[in-house]
This record gives structure tokens, sequence and C-alpha cells, in this order.
């Protein structure tokens, strides 16, 4: 028997004593076992929640809750908390919570992750899971007054909808401090240049001191999760995932569904197409960092600086690359399950010098923002020491990517979950130990110099690849029908963190339940840790750090 066929058999007796290890650690906590796509799953009491995700936390070492998928059933609903580690990523476990029809509760897992608020109050407003215990159990994406829950098997669309304009109220109203000092709440945004889209942050000051902070989002909300459980896995969904960071990072939102689907369906992608996706992957990740930079800029300096035209002239450089690469600008659904849609554009001498010459000049172009960003006094006062965001408090959020690479956490899927051709390349993960605004605007910088080296290399590659093996699809049936009950969760290193999905196969050509985690809705919870206590200033340059794209947060 060869290697290659031992391969699998060994790495299912492991996952097999994985999962026995993990339900010896929780002994009678689990009801039953399950076994997902990626990692063995355990099914708990829905008023035992805590005490489970408490003893894998703390005695196991799953620090981090990247994910919370609610959905309902014909007899139940259910919630899965989606655990890996920060140091370990591919030790992974689903616990998942069935929770009656008639009485929808659940106990919220809020004290043990505290990015479980925001994700519980999606599952409460989009399916109707109601988490007790949880310190804030209203809507996150919809008006309080909506009706109904838009992702339950019995929503009516046609139900009149009364969406009314509610005072906002000072949450700090009966407190006193004499005469010293009064509280003012302050609405910012969300039609505000320093909010990145249309994001509404309720604030209260204290002078000019933030002492309460909460991002108001869903105004940007266009039902992205049910549009792809409409649309079947082989042509209708590839579509939709340039949409959610539309900020240059198109075809790593394609990968992260292309890699979900095609481990769900066990599609092979050939190597050639593999380094063409890297590389297209990369190339997205410099665009969308460089708006980053020129947009992080502006909120810093409060002017339409030299900066901002620098950044914009050079992702104009990258966008046009893509253009070649994929015919389109913005929505460039290039990828498909197996591959991609076409082979690199003719003739590809041209296409290689256009991107060394932008690689040539990379170099020169990023000592040049260093000279006049990081260097910079005013920058480096409204930077250094502001946002502070410490690494367990990041951990606790489920923050990833820049953020929190920036806060000392060396965290990388392209590493730690190798897909792609990443495994095969020279290359750093960036991290920086400062946790304040500068370390994130660092991170960024120097990862635009590491998605170079990668690009170098991936035009190396294609260059000398034989011409008759240059195959840029793998052979994927025309109609996908996952076994009903398959499910996976998968994830890949997006240009702002862990863009990951969830699927749930029913058997047909289309999924009967479609979750994105949003590296942005996760970091965006960090907001409040980083700015109360600072001052107004300092919230807009934290946020601004974030680099966060409303599309994504809101889906």
């Amino acid at each position: 028997m060869s290697v290659e066929e031992q391969e699998p058999q060994e790495d299912a007796v492991q996952e097999r004593s994985r999962g026995d290890e993990l339900a010896d650690l929780l002994g009678d906590l689990v009801i039953s076992r399950e076994e997902h796509l990626n990692a063995p799953g355990f099914v708990i009491r829905p008023d035992q929640v805590q005490e489970t995700l408490f003893k894998l936390r703390d005695e196991a070492g799953f620090d981090h809750l990247s994910c919370v998928t609610a959905q309902e059933y014909e007899d139940r609903y259910e919630s899965i908390y989606h655990l890996t580690k920060y140091d370990e990523r591919t030790d992974e476990v689903s616990i998942v919570v069935p929770t009656s029809k008639d009485d929808p509760v659940s106990q919220t897992a809020e004290p043990v992750f505290r990015t479980a608020d925001w994700h519980e109050r999606e599952a409460y407003d989009l399916v109707g899971i109601r988490y007790e215990d949880h310190p804030d159990l209203r809507r996150i994406l919809l008006p309080e007054t909506w009706q109904g829950h838009p992702l339950g098997l019995d929503y009516d669309q046609d139900r009149p909808q009364i969406a009314t304009l509610t005072e906002h109220a000072n949450p700090l109203a009966q407190d006193s401090r004499g005469d010293e000092g009064n509280t003012m709440f302050i609405n910012i945004g969300p039609h505000h240049p320093a909010t990145h889209g249309v994001l509404h942050v309720e604030t209260v000051v204290d002078g000019e001191q933030v002492v309460d902070l909460d991002p108001d989002i869903g105004y940007l909300h266009r039902s992205e999760e049910q549009m792809c459980q409409m649309g079947t896995y082989r042509h209708q969904i590839m579509p939709y995932p340039d949409r959610w960071d539309y900020i240059s990072a198109g075809l790593l939102n394609e990968w992260a569904y292309a890699r979900t689907a095609e481990d769900l369906a066990d599609i092979e992608v050939p190597e050639y197409a593999q380094i063409i996706r890297t590389m297209g992957a990369e190339l997205c990740r410099i665009a969308s960092h460089m708006i980053a930079l020129g947009t992080f800029a502006l909120d810093v300096y409060g002017d339409f600086t030299a900066i901002f035209m620098y950044a914009m002239r050079d992702r104009e450089i990258v966008q046009n690359i893509l253009e070649d690469l994929t015919g389109q600008r913005m929505m460039f659904n290039y990828f498909r399950l197996g591959g991609v849609v076409w082979d690199l554009p003719e003739p590809r001498e041209e296409f290689f010098e256009k991107i060394r010459d932008f690689i040539d000049d990379l170099p020169e172009a990023l000592e040049e923002y260093h000279d006049m960003i990081t260097s910079n006094e005013i920058l480096q006062a409204r930077t250094v020491g502001t946002g502070v965001l410490p690494p367990e408090v990041a951990k606790s959020y489920g923050a990833t990517g820049p953020v929190a690479r920036g806060s000392g956490i060396d965290y990388d899927l392209r590493r730690d979950d190798p897909y792609g051709y990443y495994d095969k390349l020279d290359w750093d993960v960036v991290v920086e130990d400062g946790c304040d605004n500068f370390s994130r605007l660092l991170v960024r910088m120097r990862e635009v110099e590491e998605s170079a080296k990668i690009i170098q290399q991936c035009v190396d590659l294609l260059e000398d690849w034989p011409e008759d093996e240059r195959n840029i699809q793998a052979n994927v049936p025309r109609t996908l029908k996952p076994d009903e009950d398959t499910e996976i969760y998968r994830a890949v290193e997006g240009a702002k963190g862990e863009l990951g999905i969830y699927i749930r196969a029913d058997g047909t050509d289309k999924p009967a339940r479609f979750k994105i985690r949003s590296p942005c809705f996760s970091n965006l919870q960090t907001l409040p840790e980083m700015s109360e206590g600072e001052y107004i200033p300092d919230m807009i340059a934290s946020l601004g750090s974030l680099d966060i794209v409303l599309g994504e947060v809101d889906r």
C-alpha cells in the first residue's frame, strides 16, 4: 500500500482519537456525538453551555470562538459554537446545542467568550433563539420593532414592517459626578466620513473622554446568507462573495466559499490553478491594505493629504492588474469550484512584466510611505499608545487578521491552516506587539512586503510552467448534491482576518444553511474596549485602525 493511500487512514485515526479525548474530558456533558467534516461535534444540553465551554477553554486550550451558527430544523432549533485554538488552528471542535421548537432558549456563552455577545444577538435577531442571561439580548441588524425572524422557517416576508425612530437614551443618565463633570450623548454617524460606511456609533462623553460606546450596525444588511441559501453550489453562489468585503478583496472572499464547497464536495484543485489563486489573492490583499493605509491617514490627519493620493495611485496599479486577470475591477467572479474561470491573459509576457514592474517599484514606494507616515510626529502622537487592545482581550473577542497580529497574536490561516500554495512558498507572518493603533498600521504596511514576496514567487512558477500542464479547473460535476446533513466550517485569511463559512447540506443542489463568519464583525466588537477612557479623536483613530467594511459586517 502506498503512502498516499495510508495518509487518509492515519488522519482518520487521529481524528477519532482526538474526538475520544474530548469526549472523555466533557464526560456526562455530552448527550451524543456528531462528525462534521472539519471537526468532531458534541451535542450538549442548552443549560450547560457555559460549563462545557469553560472546560474546553481552560482545560483543553480552545481559546478561539471563531463563529456561532444558528439554524432552525423542522423539529428543533440549534446553535453551533465553532471552537479552535490560536496556537493550533487545525485543532477544532463543534459544540452543538439543540433547543425545542416551543421554547428556543439556550444558555449564553458570553461569560466565556466576549465575542459571543454579538454572535448570539445575531442568532436571536435572524433565527429567533433566545440566550438566557445574555447581557444585552436585543436585535443587532434589524430594528427593534421588526416582526419575525428572517431566517426562521415560518417567516412571512410579505408581512408589513414598521421601523420607528426611537429616542436614544443616555445610558449614564443617572450617573452623578457632582459639579466636576457632565456626560453628553453624541451620535457619530451613520453618515460620517470617519465611519468608513454606514456605521452609527452611540457615544457618551464626559468632557472629551469617551465613557460609553456602542456600535450600531445593520444599515447595510443585504441578506447575503439567505441569498446564498437560495443559490446552487455549482453556479449561483460564487458571484455573491465579491460583495461582502468589496474594498478590492473579492478574490479572497471567493476563496472562502471555494475552499468550503470544495472540501464539502471533495474537489481537488489543480496545482496550476492554486498558484493563480494565490497570486490573485495576494494582489487583492495589497490593494485592500493600500486603501486601509490611505483612509487611516485621512482619519488621523483630518485632511485630504498626499498620502491618500499615493495609496490610491498604487492601489490603482493593482486594480489594473486584477482587471487584466479577471476582466472586472471590483466584482471579479473569477474563481470557480475546482479552479479559476480562465487562464492568465495573453500575451503572458506582458502580464508578467506588468506585475514585475509593480513589485520592483514597491520597496521605494513603501519607503516613501514610512517617511511620510511612521516617522511623522503627528501620527505618532495620535496612534502610539492609543487604542490599546491587550492580546487576551483580543482573543476573547475573536479578533483576527492585522487586528490580532497588531496585538502580538501570531495567527495567520495561510500558515496555520494551509490552503492554496502558501505552504510551498517562502514568506513570514507579520506580528507587532505594541497592541495599539500604530502597531496595526505597521502590520498592514509590512504585510504588503510579504504579499509582494509571495506574488514574485508565483510569477516565477507560472512563467516556467509547462504549457501542456496548465490545468485551470478540476473535472467538477455539473450539479453538486452533497450528502444530507453533511456539515463543514472552513476559513481563509482574508485581508481583514479570518473569513469563514459554515455550510450544512440537505441532499439538494442548494445549501440548507449558509453562515458567513465575517472578520470585521468580530473585530468591530473590540472598539469599546479600545476607546472607553480615551478621547474622541483617539476613538476615530481606533475605528480606522480596525479597517472595517460595513458590507462585510452586516452582510
